[in-house]
């Protein structure tokens, strides 16, 4: 149960930010998770929103390593709201079903090919320890270029931001979302 009552429709905000219930509605398609409570701030989520579509196409992050990096990222954070949305999207761009259960249970990434095995590191790096090992830095940005890497680290961050808002708000996922155990 949220801490708060969830934004659901245009009843529950000031008619001067119905138009910012209407973008959340284009990206996508309903209110709901960190939406329904960042739309308590209208300017807040109006703000955030473009990180959406930017985070789903506008990257020049290929999605499957994307979604590597915003998984293992969101796993860390523990937010199961998150990870629902993500796991799905993760499936929607074809991330394999091994990636998935191995990061749903914090597994070793050594048995992953180098890439994903360095984006699992590195995401997990920054969100334990706030530091990232200058080895699996140097190792992205060679294989990648300067650009990825600052795009795939903005992208994670996003959605560790959104999880402080859903676990913050007790924001529950949906029932037949993807979970893990704390």
């Amino acid at each position: 149960m949220p801490r708060i009552p969830p934004v659901n429709g245009k009843a529950d905000m000031a008619p001067e930010y119905h138009y910012v219930f209407d973008q959340v509605m284009q990206v996508f398609g309903r209110v709901r998770g960190p939406f329904s409570v960042l739309l308590h701030s209208p300017k807040l989520a109006e703000r955030l929103l473009p990180m959406v579509p930017f985070a789903r196409e506008g990257t020049i992050v290929e999605p499957q390593l994307r979604q590597i990096a915003v998984l293992a990222a969101v796993r860390e954070r523990e937010a199961n709201y998150v990870w629902a949305a993500q796991v799905e999207a993760s499936r929607r761009v074809g991330l394999r079903e091994p990636v998935i259960d191995l990061l749903r249970a914090k597994g070793n990434p050594e048995g992953l090919p180098p890439d994903e095995r360095d984006i699992v590191t590195y995401a997990r790096q920054l969100m334990r320890t706030n530091r990232v090992d200058q080895a699996v830095f140097d190792a992205l940005k060679e294989r990648h270029g300067v650009q990825w890497l600052v795009e795939l680290t903005a992208v994670a961050n996003f959605y560790v931001a959104l999880c402080g808002v859903v676990n913050a708000f007790e924001v529950p996922a949906p029932p037949d979302g993807d979970r893990f155990a704390p």
